[in-house]
């Protein structure tokens, strides 16, 4: 089973993917500075 976290803030979002199975986390990322004009995004994932 996949279960998707999620955690928001007032300008940023934080998410992980987490297989519960074997306890991996496939895809983690962060958005910062959401609704301003120089926001940013970063995402890092298992090599599958």
């Amino acid at each position: 089973m996949k279960i998707l976290v999620i955690n928001s803030g007032s300008s940023s979002l934080k998410y992980q993917i987490l297989e519960m199975e074997n306890e991996e986390c496939l895809v983690k990322g962060l958005v910062e500075r959401i609704g301003e004009q120089e926001s940013d995004i970063e995402q890092e994932s298992e090599g599958k």
